[in-house]
């Protein structure tokens, strides 16, 4: 178990040591752990809505990443997931959150399901989550987890976010995990009057920027938040 020991420390300890699972850590570690990724990643960096915060102390980040990074699942950083994706850092994830400004009993569609994470701590804070991924490994594995934590309002298909998911919007809220190089028109139309996405526009290995669009007379009010790198939008072959 771990105690009285430095997150930094113990990415130190594990990786001179080449460890590659999380063995040497227990349950009560993650969670230490997770507290200490909140308080210092989180809210030191000024995400302060209190629903955002319980939902990431309460979401086992761990669990949504592979076995050999799992040591490493609350370190400030992106991890991979395999399929060439990566599960965000946390405070991006909090941080594009708490940019939504969710209520109790809105739905939201999320492009880019990946290791299903995002969607967990939406689902914690709202009535419905849809989620699409277009890698179908990716798809079943992130089914896979959130069935184990027993999430029975996320909804996942395998497809293409370009088109978004017209048979259930209109939709409060959109976010999208990946960058396409523009907003897809689909997004916007699915999107209600006065609803709010945030998204990262940009060209792979270029420069992204992360967007936050409020819906107005059919279009969106867009303003620039900060700049980002994110895995491309995988558009699909039909």
């Amino acid at each position: 178990m771990l105690r009285g020991i430095s997150y930094y420390l113990l990415f130190l300890i594990l990786t001179l040591s080449g460890a590659s699972t999380c063995s040497a850590l227990d349950r009560d570690d993650f969670l230490r752990l997770r507290e200490r990724m909140v308080e210092s990643q989180i809210i030191d960096r000024g995400v302060n809505d209190p629903n955002v915060i319980k939902a990431m102390k309460k979401v086992p980040r761990h669990l949504f990443v592979p076995e050999k990074y799992r040591a490493f699942s609350y370190a400030d950083q992106p991890l991979p997931i395999g399929e060439g994706q990566t599960i965000s850092q946390p405070y991006i994830v909090a941080f594009m959150t708490e940019a939504l400004r969710l209520d109790p009993g809105d739905r939201v569609l999320e492009i880019g399901t990946g290791s299903g994470y995002q969607a967990a701590i939406l689902a914690e804070l709202i009535s419905e989550v849809y989620s699409i991924e277009i890698i179908e490994a990716l798809s079943k594995r992130a089914r896979e987890t959130l069935d184990r934590l027993s999430y029975r309002n996320i909804y996942i298909k395998t497809g293409d976010g370009h088109k978004g998911w017209p048979q259930k919007a209109p939709f409060d809220a959109i976010i999208v995990t990946c960058a396409p190089e523009k907003i897809p028109r689909p997004l916007i139309e699915q999107l209600k009057e006065g609803g709010r996405m945030i998204v990262p526009v940009g060209r792979a290995g270029g420069v992204q920027k992360l967007v936050r669009a409020v819906k107005k007379g059919g279009g969106l009010d867009i303003r620039d938040v900060m700049l980002v790198r994110f895995v491309p939008m995988v558009m699909g072959d039909d």
